[in-house]
């Protein structure tokens, strides 16, 4: 039964990845690629390690796997938003149907 497990998390993590690189090549600018690879490769890879928990099964090592989950979830999204703002300071281009610009009037240090 755990095998099912181990499974099914092994294939949702690869479709989830599978479709962040879908959306890495498809999306049109820069600030919309970043947005889409940090989430789903935070969930997808989460979800590898959620399956190698599973197969191991030892306290030690899922504790150790869990902290690398927690340490993925928070600093993933921290790095996505330094390297848009990153990216925004050297004169990314936005994406032709972008609506608003939020950071035009703020002077980013």
């Amino acid at each position: 039964m755990i095998e099912y497990i181990i499974i099914f998390l092994l294939i949702t993590g690869s479709v989830i990845i599978l479709i962040t690189a879908i959306g890495l090549l498809r999306l049109p600018d820069t600030f919309l690629r970043i947005s889409a690879t940090s989430k789903a490769s935070t969930l997808g890879f989460s979800l590898f390690i959620l399956a190698a928990i599973f197969f191991f099964g030892d306290f030690g090592i899922s504790f150790r796997m869990l902290a690398t989950i927690l340490i993925i979830f928070i600093t993933a999204p921290i790095a996505a938003n330094l390297i848009g703002k990153a990216a925004y300071k050297s004169g990314s281009k936005l994406w032709d149907k972008t609506k608003s610009d939020d950071l035009k009037d703020i002077d980013i240090e």
